[in-house]
C-alpha cells in the first residue's frame, strides 16, 4: 500500500534539493527526472519504499551528504540503501575535477564503478528496479534529444559521444543479465539512442 503522505515528504525533501537545478542542457526542471523516475518505478510494480528512494535517488549526489542523514531520519534506512545504491559518486567529490580533463578522469572512474557495483548487486536487491528506471529515462530523455538536436547534443555530456554510448551498452547488458524488469525497454532505448547518434 502506498502511503501519499510519505510519497508527499519524499518529494518535498527531493525539491529542496533540486530546486535550483535543471537538467542538463536544458530549461527542464530538474525535479521532474525524479518525478518520472518514481512513476516508472511504480510501473514496473515497485512498492513504496522504491517509489521513495526514486523521488530521493540524486539527492546525495547532486546536493551533498547531509541529505542522507534527513533521508534515514524521515524514511528509515532501507531507503537510505537503495538510495546509496544508486549514487553514482558524491557531490563534494565532483566540485573537486576543475578542468575538463580532470573532469573526464572523474566520470570514467566513477562510471566503472558504477558499473561494477551494480554487476555485484543480487538479482533480487530491491536497488535494482530504482537504479534501471533511472538509466531508462535517461536513455529516453537522450533519444529524444538526439532526434531533435542530433550528435551536438554530446558536447552536454562528459563523456561525449563515445563514453556515453559505451556507458549506456555497459548499463543495458547488466541489466539484462540480472533480470531487471525494464531490461527489455533499456535495451530498445539504447539501441534507438546508437542508431539516432549514427544517422
Amino acid at each position: 500500500m502506498i502511503e501519499h503522505d510519505r510519497l508527499a515528504a519524499a518529494l518535498s525533501l527531493a525539491h529542496d534539493a533540486h530546486r535550483n537545478q535543471k537538467r542538463k542542457g536544458t530549461d527542464i526542471p530538474y525535479i521532474a527526472h525524479p518525478l518520472a523516475v518514481a512513476s516508472l518505478v511504480l510501473e514496473y510494480q515497485g512498492n513504496e519504499e522504491q517509489a521513495i528512494a526514486a523521488l530521493l535517488h540524486d539527492t546525495i549526489e547532486d546536493a551533498g551528504e547531509a541529505y542522507a542523514e534527513r533521508i534515514a531520519e524521515a524514511f528509515g534506512p532501507a531507503v537510505l540503501a537503495i538510495v546509496r545504491d544508486c549514487t553514482d559518486g558524491s557531490f563534494e567529490e565532483r566540485a573537486t575535477a576543475r578542468t575538463p580533463r580532470a573532469r573526464y578522469a572523474n566520470w570514467r572512474e566513477r562510471k566503472l564503478a558504477y558499473l561494477q557495483h551494480l554487476r555485484a548487486m543480487p538479482a533480487d536487491s530491491p536497488s535494482l528496479l530504482v537504479s534501471s528506471c533511472d538509466k531508462l529515462h535517461n536513455a529516453r530523455a537522450i533519444v529524444g534529444d538526439l532526434r531533435l538536436l542530433g550528435p551536438a547534443l554530446f558536447e552536454r555530456f562528459t563523456g561525449r559521444r563515445e563514453g556515453t554510448l559505451w556507458y549506456y551498452d555497459e548499463l543495458a547488458g547488466i541489466f539484462a543479465d540480472k533480470g531487471a524488469a525494464p531490461a527489455r525497454s533499456i535495451a530498445r532505448a539504447v539501441a534507438a539512442m546508437q542508431a539516432a547518434a549514427s544517422a
